[in-house]
């Protein structure tokens, strides 16, 4: 089975290290879905491509043109792979305006692998104080393993540990897109007893 996933990748600069991520996290998880016997039809939307008529909609409330094709493909993804650069210690503007256009409901359970670059590793935090609060929201279900690649992520002595997140996150998303059970822990509130029932021992 092919499965559609869409690349959502915040960089403002061309060639970014933020698109380099997202090609990265965009190739391990066509292996992954290779390893269950499935296939990705892998598509990248380039924020950066957006940006006026990301403007224009926040002007206007329409999607015109290319913004409209996106959304549309966002909307039928199987899942996703989300990265944006870190400004201020958050997520890029442009990324957010980007997420705030779509419509409330577009990503209820879909699964979401986020990912973040920065010049340094102090920034790394964002994953989880800003990102995953976000898509929360939004009601996506976010891949347990985040990735975040500081300047020194990119080669180096760091690199095989590096390429080892990339290959976690990317397992747990393709996990989640073909059902796999493994990838969907159990959760402790299904089988809940009640509390009357405590109290009688």
């Amino acid at each position: 089975m092919t499965r559609s996933i869409v690349v959502v990748s915040g960089g403002l600069s061309n060639p970014s290290s933020t698109r380099l991520l997202a090609d990265q996290l965009a190739t391990a998880t066509d292996v992954a879905l290779r390893g269950h016997g499935d296939a990705a039809d892998l598509r990248v939307i380039e924020l950066r491509e957006l940006a006026h008529p990301l403007a224009d909609h926040l002007l206007t409330g329409f999607p015109t043109g290319a913004l409209a094709e996106a959304i549309e493909a966002v909307g039928h993804a199987d899942g996703l792979i989300v990265v944006t650069p870190v400004f201020s210690a958050s997520y890029s503007g442009l990324f957010k305006t980007f997420f705030d256009v779509l419509g409330p409901d577009l990503l209820r359970g879909k699964p979401v692998l986020l990912a973040a670059t920065a010049g340094t590793a102090r920034h790394s935090l964002v994953l989880e104080h800003a990102m995953r609060p976000l898509f929360s929201y939004l009601r996506a279900i976010t891949v347990p393993a985040a990735v975040f690649a500081a300047t020194e992520d990119f080669g180096g002595a760091r690199s095989a540990d590096f390429s080892e997140r990339i290959t976690t996150a990317a397992t747990e998303l393709a996990d989640l897109v073909v059902g796999s059970p493994r990838a969907v822990p159990d959760d402790p509130f299904d089988n809940v007893t009640p509390f009357d029932k405590l109290l009688k021992g």
